[in-house]
């Protein structure tokens, strides 16, 4: 399963890059977050995923 975020609902809060910094960071130029490592298994992706405020974080 692949990590995704949905950019239409990410506000840019950073608190997944704060949470997961090995598996999430900051867009260039955007106030949006991207995913560096789709396919990581590590522990703090579960709890990105429940700390996003708008829920703009999935496995797919």
């Amino acid at each position: 399963m692949a990590i995704v975020i949905d950019h239409d609902e990410c506000i840019g809060c950073e608190t997944c890059v704060e949470l997961c910094p090995e598996v999430f960071a900051m867009m260039d130029g955007e106030e949006k977050a991207m995913v560096k490592a789709p396919d990581s298994t590590a522990d703090c992706v579960g709890d990105a995923i429940d700390s996003c405020p708008v829920g703009a974080i999935s496995k797919e």
